[in-house]
């Protein structure tokens, strides 16, 4: 199949993972993940799924079980991380919190949760002992992302995107890698479909006021190809985008996970 053929030539162009590597999926219930999940298995690679749940009602509960009955139909360890065992509350109580304590300069949902839930992926996948962590990201998520720093006037927040994180080396930083980088979102959902995979299709119901939104409201409006371009531009001024990156890497003062400044996003965020 087409997507099959794009996402093996990936893997295979930037040397994603190789056979003898465990690498974790992070897989959420959604589609994009899933599939990740599902051909990375089906390849042959060494993986394992790691689940957040974060405790949204009954939105978690139909992630957590679509998580589970794939993991299971693959024969996939399933490893979970259970948001109010772990951190004392699940993501809506301790978004409120955040909020609650940002005043004028409120921010938004999803900023809050993508830093908590990068914080815990990259400590868990380390303790997992894992080679490589997976993400779902498609071709949609990557254009909006740098077409979100383009919109800001920061081009270098993307110097670390690509299929393989560009970050530094470092032993505390395990390296992501995107599978379905070049993938058109369209194009996953309807495999997904037709592989009959146990999916959540519902957004986040968190999900309602994130600048990311608006900018995939517009995209949604542009055909892939135009989708394709935008990623195509970047690959050619990637190289420049580098040289301006910042080019340290930091242990947070309190957690000691890797971070930009002496304290990481996360521990900003919750006060600790």
């Amino acid at each position: 199949m087409k997507l099959e053929s794009k996402i093996k030539q990936t893997i295979q162009k930037y040397k994603l993972c190789n056979k003898r590597e465990k690498v974790i999926v992070a897989v959420s219930g959604g589609k994009d993940s899933t599939v990740t999940a599902y051909l990375l298995k089906k390849f042959g690679y060494n993986v394992e799924a790691f689940h957040i749940d974060l405790k949204i009602g009954k939105y978690s509960e139909k992630c957590l079980g679509a998580v589970k009955e794939l993991c299971s139909d693959l024969d996939i360890k399933l490893h979970i991380y259970d948001m109010k065992k772990e951190m004392g509350s699940g993501m809506c109580y301790l978004r409120t919190a955040i909020q609650a304590k940002s005043g004028k300069t409120k921010l938004k949902n999803c900023a809050i949760c993508g830093v908590i839930k990068k914080w815990i992926l990259n400590k868990t996948a380390r303790k997992l002992k894992a080679s490589k962590l997976a993400t779902g990201h498609n071709l949609d998520d990557e254009a909006q992302t740098f077409l979100m720093n383009i919109f800001k006037g920061s081009p270098q927040l993307s110097a670390n995107t690509g299929p393989i994180s560009r970050n530094i080396s470092d032993k505390k930083f395990i390296p992501r890698i995107k599978p379905l980088f070049y993938v058109a979102e369209n194009d996953v959902r309807e495999y997904s479909k037709k592989k009959k995979l146990p999916v959540v299709y519902e957004k986040c119901p968190c999900a309602i006021d994130s600048y990311r939104i608006q900018v995939r409201k517009f995209l949604n409006t542009l055909p892939t190809k135009e989708k394709q371009n935008i990623m195509k531009n970047f690959d050619k001024i990637s190289g420049k985008i580098q040289k301006v990156k910042n080019t340290r890497i930091e242990y947070c003062e309190v957690c000691g996970e890797p971070a930009r400044k002496n304290i990481c996003k996360k521990c900003e965020l919750v006060g600790v």
